[in-house]
């Protein structure tokens, strides 16, 4: 993997000079890899390529699962093999590990706060350049969704493309004449906006940045116009303390950035037993 190089290039440079020095080359080792609080965990593939990357002979045997939820002091992961290359693969992978987990761990909070109401939650683009699928991975780890991968995969009409191309519906009818296939959802801001999708035939609407009466009426309308046909996506600034709320208006979807732009690494360490 192509992060992967980029990220062991980075933090070795020329050579782990500290293992290199201090450590026998004969020296083999044996280590685990221990939660240092609960989360749940994404990215222990990621983390063995870290190993392998830096020598073959290190040999990784995981004890959970991506997805698994674990408590403090679970192993995760087992290395064994010659110390010096287990030591400098060491950071990089809990780098990986760690960053990936937080993010599930917080999609899972997520989650866990709907749970009931119907509603999913999803993902966005706001991720780490070039960490965009594993980000995502990791989304699906903690039992989120994707939204869309990239700009080429789904059609957003933001306000940005409405305000270039003339209007929503203009800009719908441009869409519609160049489409091939690719599913197609609009954002909109009031009800009025909402009316204007629904007579252009929007199977897919993004209420951004409403208030919670105006999401519940969106919902209202919709349901009374054209029932379950229109999937409803709601974003703008949700949070642990809100999600409930905007869940409970009855919307398909919820949108939330921060499960990939603001998810605190989760914490993680390397202990050599042998």
């Amino acid at each position: 993997m192509a992060l992967i190089e980029v990220a062991l290039s980075e933090d070795v440079g020329d050579g782990d000079r500290t293992s290199e020095w201090a450590v026998p080359a004969e020296s083999r080792s044996e280590a685990v890899i221990v939660a240092k609080q609960r989360v749940t965990v994404a990215g222990l593939a990621v983390a063995a390529e870290v190993f392998r990357a830096v020598d073959a002979e290190l040999a990784v045997e995981f004890k959970s699962d991506d997805s698994d939820e674990i408590d403090v002091g679970e192993v995760v992961m087992a290395i064994a093999g010659p110390t010096r290359a287990l030591l400098t693969a060491e950071r990089t992978a809990l780098n990986f590990l760690g960053r990936l987990s937080g993010i599930a761990t917080l999609t899972r909070a997520f989650v866990s706060r709907v749970e009931g109401t119907g509603a999913r939650i999803v993902d966005t683009r706001k991720t780490t350049p070039g960490w965009r699928a594993l980000e995502k991975m990791a989304v699906r780890a903690g039992g989120g969704s994707n939204h869309r991968m990239g700009l080429d995969d789904m059609v957003l009409v933001k306000d940005n493309h409405i305000a270039a191309a003339g209007g929503l519906t203009a800009a719908i009818e441009r869409v519609r004449m160049s489409n091939v296939g690719l599913p197609v959802e609009v954002e909109v801001h009031t009800g009025e906006e909402l009316e204007e999708a629904l007579e252009a035939g929007v199977t897919r609407i993004l209420l951004d940045n409403m208030t919670r009466d105006g999401l519940r009426e969106a919902v209202s309308l919709v349901r009374e116009r054209v029932g379950d046909s229109v999937t409803l996506e709601a974003s703008g600034n949700v949070t642990l303390d809100t999600v409930l709320e905007v869940a409970e208006t009855g919307v398909d979807l919820i949108s939330v950035g921060a499960l990939t732009h603001s998810a605190a690494a989760a914490d993680f360490s390397l202990q050599v037993i042998s």
